[in-house]
This record gives C-alpha cells, sequence and structure tokens, in this order.
C-alpha cells in the first residue's frame, strides 16, 4: 500500500465547500480558553461539512496566528460568529426548532453511543470549557445531555478531542 498525496485526496476548495450541503450540526463553544483547541474544532468543522460554529464567551476568534496554526486555512471555510452569551445563542436556536444539546457529565445524561438521531432534525452542540465544562445555566437550558463514556482513570477528555469524537458520531448516525 502507498500512502496518497494531498493532490489525489479530491478535497473542496473553499467556494465549493461553501456552497456544499451541510450536515446539520451547529458547535458552540462555551468559553474555550486554549486558542489550539479552537483551531482544531474549526478543522474537525470543516472535515465533517459543520453548518456553523458559534464562538462565545471569553473563546478567541480568527484571525489568531494560534488559531490558525491548528485550523490549517479551517476558518476561511467554515463559517462563524462570535457571541458574548452562550446562554443568548442557544435561545435563538431554539427558536429556530434547531435542538440543543450539552456534551457533559450531568445526571441524566445519554450516552452518546446510545443517543439517536431523527431524520430533518438539526443539532446544535454545545462543548464547554478546558476546567468548568459547560456552565450550569447552559446546561440547564438545553435540550439534552450526551456524555461521552469513559473507562480509564481520567474525568474528562481535552475538547478537541471530544468535538472530533462527538462530531464524528453524530456524522456517521445522520450519513449512514
Amino acid at each position: 500500500m502507498r500512502k496518497l498525496k494531498n493532490s489525489e485526496l479530491d478535497r473542496l476548495d473553499v467556494k465549493q465547500f461553501k456552497d456544499a450541503d451541510k450536515t446539520p450540526v451547529i458547535i458552540v463553544l462555551d468559553n474555550i480558553r486554549s486558542l489550539n483547541n479552537i483551531g482544531s474544532v474549526f478543522r474537525t468543522a470543516d472535515a465533517f461539512l459543520i453548518e456553523k460554529i458559534y464562538l462565545c464567551g471569553i473563546t478567541a476568534q480568527p484571525p489568531h496566528k494560534d488559531i490558525h496554526k491548528t485550523a490549517l486555512g479551517a476558518t476561511d471555510s467554515v463559517a462563524w460568529e462570535y457571541a458574548e452569551s452562550t446562554l443568548e445563542v442557544l435561545q435563538r436556536l431554539k427558536k429556530e426548532n434547531i435542538k440543543t444539546i450539552a456534551i457533559e457529565q450531568a445526571e441524566n445524561a445519554v450516552f452518546l453511543n446510545d443517543f439517536k438521531t431523527k431524520p430533518n432534525e438539526k443539532y446544535a452542540l454545545i462543548f464547554g470549557n478546558e476546567v468548568k465544562g459547560v456552565s450550569q445555566e447552559v446546561v440547564s437550558a438545553s435540550d439534552v445531555i450526551i456524555e461521552i463514556p469513559q473507562y480509564g482513570t481520567k474525568h474528562s477528555l481535552n475538547i478537541s478531542v471530544s468535538v472530533g469524537v462527538v462530531v464524528w458520531d453524530f456524522w456517521a448516525k445522520i450519513n449512514p
């Protein structure tokens, strides 16, 4: 077997990405402090044709060299918007009939592998701060709480890893 060259991967250019049908998923970042994590989220969002990213609270915005370092240009392809309040973004999304889902460890959370997507439903996945997680007010306002099952000694995954795991799972469920 031979590794493929980038020129053989048949990827979309930025215009093609913007014109492409998107996965019915929005990512909401609730007070993410690491610029590298933000860039990684953009890159994952690009990989799975995510509709939009909301950068909320202290979450930094492009252009920034540390976001660019991990995003590798995905800040140009993926639509994004800054909002001071994550809670206000959730309220707006709910009015648009988008199911809001906090990714968090909480009472009555549904394990990711047990969550079933529905046809014609759009989802907003909320990921929280590296230390504090998704804020309690946002958890309380969310329609569903999803937990990523973990079986080792650590209490959590890095946010960029969590985004990759959850977005891949949703993409696979939506596109069987």
